[in-house]
């Protein structure tokens, strides 16, 4: 069973937001709300955890999965970046973008799309998420919370509760999430394409 955990939207609880941590640090899978809807997050380096998350969401091994990052500094070490695209990426975070990369030696091999070698990273606009990426003291990894055969991504944390009791161990929710995937753009080519248009506004990389 899924413990249910509370914060406020705008002061997240430092209390709180430590119990999500321990759990998180003791391998746990939980779901927490980002300013594009709900996600799946794991401790990185947490083979099973990523597991888990394949199994909730029915992926196959061409998924990429997602490094949140809680700022720039961070994120930088789990991705290259050339002038140009630190530039454009730096541009727009944080905010409800996905920027698909190729990764460091950071980041585990299980996670990484295994022809292209590359994995998504994002810095969110959410107070709730930035507190809990900043107690971990590393990026979560993550996956949008969306289930086989819905069209749309949860976005309400009881109702996450109710339907994902028996996968989850815990669900973060702090009243205030985005209803909108992100925007995903892909820099693996050295060019800007745009895989999905979300949240996020795409002309900047058209």
């Amino acid at each position: 069973m899924a413990r249910y955990f509370d914060v406020h939207p705008d002061n997240p609880q430092p209390r709180t937001i430590g119990k999500v941590v321990d759990l998180l640090r003791d391998d746990a899978l939980i779901a927490y709300p980002t300013d594009s809807c709900f996600a799946l997050g794991t401790q990185l380096g947490n083979a099973d955890g990523i597991e888990r998350i394949r199994g909730v969401r029915d992926l196959d091994k061409h998924h990429h999965f997602t490094l949140v990052c809680g700022d720039f500094a961070q994120l930088g070490q789990f991705v290259h970046l050339d002038t140009a695209i630190f530039r454009a990426v730096r541009a727009a975070t944080p905010g409800a973008y996905t920027f698909i990369l190729p990764a460091t030696k950071e980041v585990p091999r299980r996670m990484l799309h295994p022809k292209k070698r590359t994995v998504g990273v994002r810095i969110p606009d959410h107070r709730t998420t930035r507190a809990l990426v900043e107690a971990m003291g590393e990026p979560l990894l993550s996956s949008t919370l969306l289930l086989p055969g819905d069209e749309e991504p949860l976005t309400q944390g009881w109702e996450i509760k109710e339907r994902l009791d028996h996968a989850l161990d815990a669900v973060l929710d702090s009243g205030d999430c985005g209803e909108v995937p992100t925007t995903v753009v892909d820099f693996s080519s050295g060019t800007a394409e745009i895989v999905r248009v979300g949240a996020g506004d795409p002309g900047r990389f058209e």
